[in-house]
C-alpha cells in the first residue's frame, strides 16, 4: 500500500504468515525471510522513519532541503530521504561512492531556508535556542561515534558546515519495526508476533540500549519506527532524541517533541528528572505495540485513567504471565517503580523456564466485553457530536 512515512511502500497484508510463526530464544530472527514480500515490489530503505516525519511542531512550513549534487564536507547529496520539525536526512555518497544517510539539524521552528540556498536563516530573538539545540546535536554525534555497537547506529563522522551541524551515518537497507506490526496486525491473527519473536527481538535491541547507557546517554525516542530492523536482521536503534528533548525543555513550543504512547510522564514535565527508567518507559510500549499491534494510551489518559492492565489483560491466554507482567513494569507511571537499569528488564526478560498462561474467567471475559461496549458507545458520541477529535 503506497503511502509510507517518507513516500515509501508501507508493508501490507500479503506477506507471509510465518511472521507469526518465528524465533527461538537466543537465536537471530530472519525477518526478511518471514515477510518477504510487499505488494508493490519494493521495500523501505534507509532513515526514513525519523521521528521528525511524524512529530507535530509549531512551524507549518519546513525549511528547503539541500539541492541534489551539493558537496558537503566531501560527501555529494543524491536527494532527501526524510525531513521534519528537527531536520532533514540525505542520502549521500562519501569519496569511494559508498552510500552514507546524513542528518542535519534544521529545525523548523526555528530557522526557514529557500529553495537554492545552503545557509540557514534564524530569528535574532531564537538565536540562541537555535545554538542550544545544535550544540546538543553535536555533543549527541561526538557520543554516538565513539559506541560500536550492532543495534546502536554507526556514526561514521560529525562536522559542522553552512551553519549547523551534520551526522554522517551508516545507510540502512530495511525496514523499522513499525512497518512489521503493521503487517503482522493486517493478517488479523490472535498473535501479532509469537512470544518468542518479540523476546529475541528487545534481547538485541536491550544490549544496545545498555551500551548507551553506559556511555552516560539516554535515547529518549525509543518506539517501532525507531527500532530498524535490516536486511542482514540486525535491529538498529536509529534517531535519538536527546537534543530534541533539550530544545522541547528550554523551548516554549505549542506542541511536543515526543511520541505520544511511547513518552514517558516525566517527559511531559519541564523539571522531571530523567534517566535510564525514562527508556525503559519506552521498551515497555514497544513490547505493548508488538503485542496488541498498536500503540498504548500516552501518559496524560493514562495519569487521568488508567486502562493499561485492562488492555493487558485482554493477551491472556495469549501471551506468557511474565511477559505481560514485564510491560506492565516497564510502563508504570511512577518512575521508582519501573527496572531501574537495562540490566534489571534483560534479566526478567531472558527468564527461562516454563510460561504460566492465565486465561480470562468468565465474569473477566463479561466485564471485557462491557467495557468494550462503552468504550464504542463513547467513541460513537463524539463522533456524532464532533467532540475529542484531536488537532491534526
Amino acid at each position: 500500500a503506497p503511502g509510507g512515512p517518507c513516500g515509501g511502500i508501507v508493508f501490507c497484508g500479503g506477506c507471509c504468515c510465518t511472521l507469526l510463526g518465528a524465533g527461538i530464544p537466543g537465536h537471530t530472527v530472519n525477518w526478511h525471510r518471514l515477510c518477504w514480500s510487499l505488494r508493490m515490489g519494493q521495500r523501505i530503505t534507509g532513515f526514513c522513519n525519523t521521528p521528525e516525519s511524524s512529530s507535530k511542531y509549531m512551524s507549518k512550513v519546513k525549511p528547503a532541503p539541500l539541492p541534489p549534487e551539493t558537496v558537503i564536507g566531501g560527501y555529494r547529496v543524491i536527494r532527501r530521504l526524510a525531513a521534519g520539525g528537527f531536520g532533514v536526512v540525505y542520502l549521500a555518497l562519501d569519496m569511494e561512492g559508498q552510500k552514507v544517510a546524513i542528518k542535519e539539524y534544521l529545525p523548523s521552528s526555528l530557522a526557514t531556508r529557500a529553495p537554492g540556498e545552503l545557509l540557514p536563516v534564524v530569528a535574532p530573538e531564537k538565536l540562541s535556542l537555535y545554538r542550544l539545540g545544535l550544540k546538543s546535536f553535536f555533543e549527541e554525534g561526538r557520543s554516538l561515534a565513539q559506541i560500536a555497537h550492532p543495534s546502536v547506529v554507526s556514526v561514521l563522522n560529525f562536522f559542522r558546515e553552512n551553519e549547523t551541524v551534520y551526522m554522517v551515518m551508516n545507510f540502512l537497507d530495511g525496514a523499522s519495526l513499525q512497518d512489521f506490526i503493521i503487517t503482522a496486525r493486517e493478517l488479523k491473527k490472535q498473535k501479532v508476533f509469537r512470544e518468542s519473536t518479540i523476546r529475541s527481538l528487545f534481547d538485541e535491541v536491550l544490549r544496545g540500549l545498555r551500551i548507551v547507557h553506559q556511555h552516560k546517554m539516554l535515547h529518549l525516542d525509543i518506539k517501532p519506527a525507531n527500532i530498524f530492523i535490516t536486511d542482514d536482521n540486525r535491529a538498529v536503534m536509529i534517531d535519538f532524541g536527546a537534543a530534541r528533548e533539550v530544545l522541547s525543555k528550554e523551548g516554549n513550543f505549542i506542541r511536543p517533541m515526543y511520541t505520544p504512547g511511547f513518552a514517558a510522564p516525566e517527559m511531559y514535565r519541564r523539571d522531571a528528572t530523567m534517566g535510564p527508567w525514562t527508556d525503559i518507559y519506552a521498551i515497555g510500549a514497544c513490547l505493548y505495540a508488538s503485542m496488541q499491534g498498536y500503540p498504548p494510551n500516552d501518559a496524560p489518559q493514562r495519569l487521568e485513567k488508567d486502562r493499561l492492565s485492562l488492555a493487558l489483560s485482554r493477551l491472556r491466554g495469549v501471551y506468557s504471565d511474565n511477559l505481560i507482567e514485564v510491560v506492565e513494569w516497564c510502563m508504570a507511571l511512577d518512575p521508582l517503580s519501573r527496572p531501574q537499569s537495562v540490566f534489571a528488564l534483560q534479566k526478567e526478560l531472558s527468564r527461562e523456564g516454563e510460561r504460566r498462561y492465565t486465561k480470562l474467567s468468565v465474569g473477566e471475559k463479561v466485564r471485557l466485553q462491557f467495557d468494550t461496549m462503552v468504550s464504542d458507545a463513547k467513541k460513537n458520541v463524539q463522533q456524532a457530536t464532533g467532540m475529542g477529535a484531536r488537532p491534526k
